[in-house]
């Protein structure tokens, strides 16, 4: 039996608290009516695959992009707590532009410097970051050997998760995930593989 794992990932469509510049993971933010459109086009994107389950953060945004791909595959989604977007602590749910900076000059200093233990506030560091993520990734591949599933996350989580997992390292940096673009990473049994990054359209 092969062992080769195909994931389809791909980052949440438009939401809330991307068009109110909220930071931190927001869990009850929801799509835009754009995000839904982008949803279904995701869906229609995939509709050649045989996906054999549907994985997304528990965050709503997640949730509502990975419902279409799903009906359309005639699975449930698997809402998963260790797929949601980086924790900033007690900036959470800001819409200062002063912490946008920090998160971003946070996972600049994961992604770009390899320096896990910085941290927003008292958020999640990345070492904790991707050790969830990465326990995520691996458990997929244990249970759907020699399948074809779907994975909905967020752009900072998948980003440091996925560098790291698919050793891109520091050619991630600069191409941020756009909203619902599925992207192609593999598991051959030893390795995960990334044959392409995704760039905004």
């Amino acid at each position: 039996m092969s062992v080769r794992v195909r994931v389809w990932c791909f980052r949440h469509g438009e939401s809330q608290n991307v068009t109110d510049n909220v930071a931190g993971a927001v869990p009850s933010a929801p799509l835009t009516e754009r995000g839904h459109e982008q949803a279904a086009l995701a869906a229609r994107t995939l509709a050649g695959e045989r996906i054999g389950a549907v994985y997304s953060s528990s965050a709503l945004r997640a949730r509502q992009t990975a419902k279409p791909l799903a009906t359309a595959a005639r699975v449930d989604v698997r809402a998963l707590p260790d797929l949601v977007e980086v924790g900033i602590g007690r900036h959470e749910g800001s819409s200062d532009p002063d912490v946008r900076r920090q998160t971003a000059d946070v996972l600049r200093s994961w992604v770009v410097d390899n320096d896990l233990t910085q941290q927003v506030a008292d958020g999640e560091t990345g070492f904790a970051v991707t050790a969830r993520m990465g326990k995520v990734f691996q458990a997929i591949a244990e249970q759907h050997q020699g399948e074809t599933v779907a994975v909905i996350g967020h752009v900072a989580s998948l980003t440091v998760a996925l560098g790291r997992l698919c050793t891109l390292g520091a050619a991630v940096w600069g191409t941020p995930l756009p909203h619902a673009q599925p992207f192609l990473i593999e598991w051959d049994g030893s390795t995960w593989r990334c044959p392409s990054w995704p760039e905004a359209k």
